[in-house]
């Protein structure tokens, strides 16, 4: 299989928003939302946004505290994390002022019942004007938007859909070593609609095109 970065109508779009955030004016906010359902293809953008922009992920945990999250930046910042909330913000602000980069918060469901952890991460972004990312689920826009101050400061939402058979075709012919038919992808689309089902039956459809040495793959050859 192909190890290639799968550019998909949700990905091109997560992208979009990335660079809007990244190119704003200095003068407006510059917080974003990407929401959906799991195997959309939300983990491999954020992986690409962290290594192409250097970006600074913090993934929220069940039960996370304000402190919590301030300990994990502090520490990804690379600094020993001091124990009081107040301090651990002191440590965070400078160091983001001194190399400013995008914040994604994945998983940032988990902080939406906790009111201090949201307004940390407004203060964050209030006090040093890097853009921050936010990361969930597929109802996370409206947990977020009980929270008037944080969700007044963001600027663009993009909820993640499932793959029509453009992306499955994209996905498929960027990933498989071997040619795949059309009727196979169609059939691959009505059957899969997240990303790791997909790649799974391609692993299959390249061992199986191995063993009976097919350099192209069709209905016929699989029996469906």
């Amino acid at each position: 299989m192909n190890n290639k970065f799968v550019k998909t109508k949700n990905v091109k779009a997560f992208i979009s928003l990335v660079t809007k955030l990244q190119n704003s004016p200095n003068n407006v906010p510059k917080m974003g939302l990407v929401y959906g359902e799991p195997g959309l293809g939300k983990t491999n953008a954020i992986i690409w946004c962290a290594v192409k922009q250097e970006a600074i992920i913090i993934t929220a945990k069940n039960g996370m505290s304000a402190r919590w999250f301030l300990s994990d930046l502090v520490t990804e910042l690379g600094e020993t994390p001091k124990w009081q909330l107040s301090e651990l913000f002191n440590q965070a602000i400078p160091k983001l002022l001194e190399k400013p980069r995008m914040l994604i918060v994945d998983e940032v469901d988990y902080l939406a019942t906790s009111s201090r952890a949201i307004e940390t991460i407004r203060d964050i972004h209030d006090k040093t004007g890097i853009p921050i990312l936010l990361v969930g689920m597929g109802a996370v826009d409206k947990k977020l938007s009980r929270y008037k101050h944080l969700f007044d400061r963001i600027v663009d939402i993009y909820k993640f859909l499932p793959f029509d058979i453009e992306d499955v075709r994209e996905i498929i012919t960027s990933l498989s070593e071997v040619e795949i038919a059309e009727d196979v992808i169609a059939i691959i689309h009505q059957k899969s609609n997240r990303f790791r089902q997909i790649v799974k039956t391609i692993i299959k459809i390249e061992n199986f095109a191995k063993t009976n040495d097919y350099t192209k793959i069709t209905k016929q050859e699989l029996g469906w």
